[in-house]
């Protein structure tokens, strides 16, 4: 019997019906992926930043401004040619970069910018009216009204001139920031167009001296003998010293425990040996605050630190800035170490304002932020920030109280004195903390202090990370304290 034909045609039939089955499956898995692409990550794509489209969309209309005092601090100009209608503008870009950030056609936008980009461009959904529901328009664009008071921001600015640094004013009774000022800066209208923000970016990001850093908000330093507050108020907190006044146990010198090393301080004819609070503030005595961290022990300065601020990697005002920190898992003479605000402690400016303006306030932290309100396209709040704002007891108000008579004295006749300003009540802290391995760079000055006159009230940090003076000549009262002066006048005297 021959089956040869009839075998072959099972077989090709075999062939065939595999060859089917595993093409409709191959049409089941493109149907099942484009269904997935469509449905499930149609919004991730079209919020993707190399998507086109939405580029145009955000730039198809003016946005939505950022306001200073009651006027735009930014805008928006009409672009020639190109499929990106309008460009962002900036009044005084320079001076406001740290609080606007930038809004490009070609990068993603920082700072407030960022943050509030969906108000700005009008696709926020609390923005929509019910016409602009039915007709499936995008709605006009809100407003950021900012806490920036104009006066002290420049203030800032001017003071801080070519230095490397930044600074930070607060109002301690509101938590309203009044300046927020990094220097160098740079022209944010330098980076809103598409067709010349590339050249813009590359020298920008590649200058030594980092212009797009925010130093502000987001550079800790070591903060030196500025930390010395924090350290007084856990001395005083913990009982360990009932008063500013009363006598401390100090040697001087002081040999760090554990070590052979003596803990020297910059005055040496200063009278720091067992001194008080008080005196040990006036004259910065490393050994009274070394010594004082190591009889409290790290654990309490921490928590003391933590109630201030520190370690919070959670701040937003509203921008995120980045924690100040205070360690953990030392042994004594690194403890020592952090009393005078160094070995492995940093802060950002806004961090030490927040010191200055709990301490000013009576002990009490307002929740610091740089924008009052966000409103729609016709003025109507959408959030209030100045309602929302938090208060936190840090110290009581004693504490409070006999902290602020200390700063006074470091103002009136101690390391301060450049902070000085007549009919102001003013107290004050100096900081100059070492810089790199075995102090081999210039060191950061530091100046943070408060100001009250006419019932206003403004606390105030600044850190000058490098400036044109000789090294001996680095200090927080030559260098810092001048700025924080012309800050403090501009919101009490204006």
């Amino acid at each position: 019997m021959r089956f040869g034909p009839f075998v072959f045609l099972i077989a090709m039939n075999k062939t065939i019906r595999r060859a089917s089955v595993f093409s409709l499956l191959l049409v089941f898995a493109l149907l099942i992926r484009a269904t997935w692409v469509q449905y499930y990550e149609a919004q991730a794509l079209a919020d993707d930043t190399h998507n086109r489209r939405n580029a145009i969309e955000t730039y198809s209309q003016p946005l939505g401004n950022i306001i200073v005092a009651g006027k735009a601090v930014t805008g928006s100009a009409r672009t020639t040619g190109g499929d990106l209608r309008y460009k962002r503008t900036y009044t005084n870009g320079e001076l406001y970069a740290a609080v606007t950030g930038y809004a490009s056609q070609a990068y993603a936008p920082t700072q407030l910018e960022g943050i509030y980009a969906d108000l700005l461009n009008g696709t926020d959904t609390r923005l929509k009216t019910v016409m602009d529901t039915v007709t499936d328009q995008r709605a006009d664009p809100g407003d950021v009204l900012t806490t920036i008071d104009p006066a002290v921001q420049k203030a800032a600015y001017d003071a801080l001139g070519d230095k490397k640094g930044a600074a930070v004013a607060i109002d301690p009774r509101t938590g309203r920031i009044l300046a927020v000022v990094s220097t160098p800066s740079y022209d944010p209208s330098s980076l809103t167009d598409a067709n010349t923000a590339g050249t813009a970016w590359k020298k920008l990001t590649s200058d030594s001296d980092k212009p797009l850093v925010n130093r502000a908000l987001r550079q800790p330093l070591a903060p030196g003998s500025t930390f010395k507050l924090v350290v007084a108020a856990a001395a005083l907190e913990d009982g360990l010293y009932s008063s500013v006044d009363e006598r401390t146990d100090s040697p001087d010198p002081y040999t760090l425990p554990g070590t052979r090393t003596v803990l020297k301080n910059e005055n040496t004819s200063a009278p720091c040996e067992n001194a008080s609070i008080r005196v040990a503030l006036q004259y910065s005595c490393n050994n009274v605050f070394a010594h004082l961290a190591v009889q409290l022990g790290q654990d309490k300065l921490r928590a003391m630190a933590e109630k201030f601020g520190f370690n919070d990697d959670t701040l937003d005002v509203p921008v995120r800035a980045y924690a100040s920190v205070y360690p953990s898992g030392m042994d004594e003479s690194s403890t020592a170490l952090t009393g005078i605000g160094q070995f492995d402690v940093t802060a950002t400016p806004l961090q030490m304002a927040m010191v200055s303006a709990a301490i000013a306030n009576g002990g009490e932290l307002v929740s610091p932020h740089m924008v009052a309100q966000i409103t729609d396209s016709g003025g109507d709040v959408l959030k209030d920030y100045d309602d929302e704002a938090s208060t936190t007891r840090i110290v009581s108000s004693s504490t409070a109280e006999q902290l602020q008579s200390a700063m006074q004295t470091v103002v009136e006749k101690g390391t301060g004195t450049n902070a000085l300003i007549d009919g102001v009540t003013v107290g004050g802290k100096t900081g100059t903390a070492q810089n790199g391995e075995n102090n081999s760079k210039a060191p950061y000055a530091w100046f943070t202090s408060y100001g009250k006159a006419d019932g206003k009230e403004v606390a105030v940090a600044v850190v000058v990370e490098q400036s044109d003076a000789a090294r001996s000549e680095v200090s927080g009262n030559g260098l810092a304290a001048p700025v924080a002066r012309a800050m403090m006048e501009a919101a009490l005297k204006n």
